[in-house]
């Protein structure tokens, strides 16, 4: 398991009052349409802040898959793209110790307050890398969201590892500043 998903489930019953596996069965005692309903569930009904409750909703429904998992069919046929994920993953866990890294079905969410950034194979040869970037402008390269609506601001196509160049490390060092 990732280090921060696994500090972040350590530090729940902390900062959230319940353990996960507490979290998952009171879940279980609700029928929920979609995965927004029970995250707004437990922030409106139990004061989980969004990255905790977004948490706890996914690894509910993903009690049987590991993060590793997660990762694995996120890159299924799609191996040669795994050495960027890396590098932007290592980038982003050394910007502070608050950094949550979040795997999900289809994306991998950077998470420290709120999410600032998430990263997903969108094609065989390209992974797309949502910045959350409030009040930037649109480039060539720093696009409109795209795909990731309103979950980031900007998003950028990642195709080889030396694609994680000085300017894209900038960015992702502003997200992560706007994020705290």
């Amino acid at each position: 398991m990732d280090p921060a998903l696994q500090t972040m489930i350590s530090n729940m019953p902390e900062k959230t009052g319940k353990s996960l596996e507490e979290w998952k069965a009171l879940l279980k005692t609700r029928a929920f349409a979609k995965h927004s309903e029970a995250v707004n569930f437990l922030k409106k009904d139990h004061g989980v802040t969004h990255g905790f409750a977004n948490t706890i909703v996914h690894l509910s429904k993903e009690e049987n898959s590991s993060s590793d998992d997660l990762l694995t069919n996120q890159y299924k046929g799609k191996e040669h793209l795994l050495p960027v994920f890396e590098k932007v993953k290592a980038f982003v866990s050394d910007l502070g110790q608050d950094v949550n890294i979040v795997p999900k079905k289809t994306t991998v969410s950077f998470v420290r307050k709120k999410q600032f950034a998430l990263i997903s194979p969108a094609t065989k040869t390209r992974l797309d890398l949502g910045l959350k970037l409030p009040g930037y402008p649109t480039t060539n390269r720093l696009e409109n969201s795209g795909p990731f609506g309103t979950m980031c601001t900007h998003r950028v196509r990642l195709e080889q590892p030396e694609d994680i160049d000085k300017e894209l490390k900038d960015w992702l060092r502003d997200a992560y500043s706007h994020a705290g």
